[in-house]
């Protein structure tokens, strides 16, 4: 058994920091940017966010199959990596650029942009997340490299956090809207170094004999295959409710900050002690839950964050310390138990690959992708959705009554509804152990 050491750990993991650096600006910061500096509409952004999440989570699917059927001199999942992270970095500058165009034309851009984001996105991220199969085969090295992966996740959207938010006024100005793109080609740039380093501090060293004969239209029969699986489709439904309740955990933090709490100053230390927290929580996970189920642990941290956020709706907004805590500890438990969901998808790989002698790794992992991108779609859908319904108007400075309490609940109540859902979707899943017996 050849297990990866330190240095590959931290290789693999830089991969997630690089996804983070665009990623986490997009969950942190997209629905506002939209809203109030781009100029869309919260119906438009809100759509817009559904409709090219839904077309970009079927190309996933494909990039998945294709990447399971790749084989280079670099290997099977790397060479994307290699290929893609330059044009991800720059699409990642160019989707928050505001063209001097009127409103239609404006609508155009933003879709075209942020259609191109996603889909380089899925060409660096569906590679990256099958890889952990073709570096190590043992279960608990997995659960480490995922603890890894999560933790520089969130150190990823700490250097955007803290250093994004200034440059947006440093470079701009006065002019939000330069500076958001002078610092998102200074954020594009560190992701794509970070790519290029964990290309080469990497190895694949279990890679599956593959089959270069098979067409496009071979897709339909492997997508069988993992369907069929029962812990698929569960982790599927889970990740779909998972991202939703992320998409309002993060994205409405600002507006929960801003218009809540109304202290706006506060919210760029507010997402630093978000992605903080997250980093330290990621780093827990082998800690914490190494002597314990991994689903039951799971089951458990779903429950204890749905009581948390339920109790936030009734803090008082003028108790600053208490929501930062409250909010601190929220997010310590989701980053703690998310590489634990994660290494199940590994289990499920090995699963269907073992019955069917195929490789799965990307097809897996890209599925799943389509539903955290579903969930990502539904998730901003609500946001700009929940946001009209209560009208709220962006960059205005105070909301109506019914705007705040549209905030409140998006922040708190209804991604605690959904962390709900994903413990009754986790109660159907068995673990192949118990399955064999």
């Amino acid at each position: 058994m050849n297990n990866p050491g330190f240095k590959e750990k931290i290789g693999y993991g830089l991969g997630d920091g690089a996804s983070n650096i665009i990623w986490q600006t997009i969950m942190l910061f997209m629905a506002y940017f939209y809203t109030d500096i781009y100029g869309l509409s919260a119906f438009h952004m809100g759509t817009m966010f559904l409709l090219v999440r839904a077309f970009d989570a079927v190309a996933d699917v494909y990039i998945g199959y294709l990447a399971d059927h790749t084989q280079t001199k670099h290997g099977q999942f790397r060479p994307y990596i290699l290929w893609f992270s330059l044009p991800f970095g720059i699409f990642g500058a160019l989707t928050f650029y505001t063209p001097d165009f009127g409103e239609t034309g404006k609508i155009i851009y933003a879709y075209v942009s942020y259609t191109a984001l996603s889909i380089f996105y899925s060409l660096v991220n569906v590679p990256y997340c099958a890889l952990i199969n073709n570096i190590s085969n043992d279960a608990k090295e997995r659960v480490s490299m995922q603890s890894y992966r999560f933790a520089f996740a969130a150190l990823g959207g700490i250097i955007v956090s803290v250093v994004a938010l200034p440059l947006t006024k440093l470079l701009g100005a006065g002019d939000l809207q330069k500076g958001y793109f002078l610092a998102m080609i200074i954020m594009g740039g560190i992701s794509t170094i970070m790519f290029f380093l964990c290309f080469s501090m990497t190895k694949e060293h279990y890679v599956k004999e593959v089959d270069k004969s098979r067409k496009f239209r071979g897709i339909y029969n492997e997508l069988l295959i993992i369907i069929k699986d029962h812990n698929w489709r569960c982790i599927f439904t889970l990740n779909i409710a998972s991202l939703i309740a992320g998409i309002l955990k993060t994205g409405g933090a600002i507006y929960f900050v801003s218009y809540y709490m109304k202290k706006p100053d506060l919210v760029s230390m507010v997402l630093v002690i978000i992605l903080c927290t997250r980093f330290v929580g990621a780093l827990s996970t082998t800690l914490l839950y190494k002597n314990l189920d991994r689903v039951f642990a799971y089951k458990a941290s779903l429950v204890l964050q749905a009581i948390i956020l339920v109790s936030l709706f009734a803090v008082p907004s003028e108790y600053s310390l208490a929501i930062c805590a409250i909010i601190c500890l929220i997010h310590f438990i989701d980053s703690s138990s998310a590489p634990l969901q994660w290494s199940l998808l590994s289990d499920i790989i090995d699963n269907v690959e073992r019955k069917s002698n195929l490789s799965l790794s990307g097809l897996v992992f890209s599925t799943n992708l389509f539903a955290i991108k579903i969930g990502i779609a539904v998730g901003g859908a609500i946001i700009g959705w929940l946001l009209t319904f209560g009208g709220y108007v962006g960059n205005a400075a105070t909301q109506t009554d019914l705007a705040t309490l549209v905030v409140r609940l998006i922040f708190t109540i209804i991604p605690a509804v959904f962390v709900l859902i994903m413990f009754f979707i986790m109660s159907q899943y068995r673990t192949y152990a118990r399955q064999i017996q």
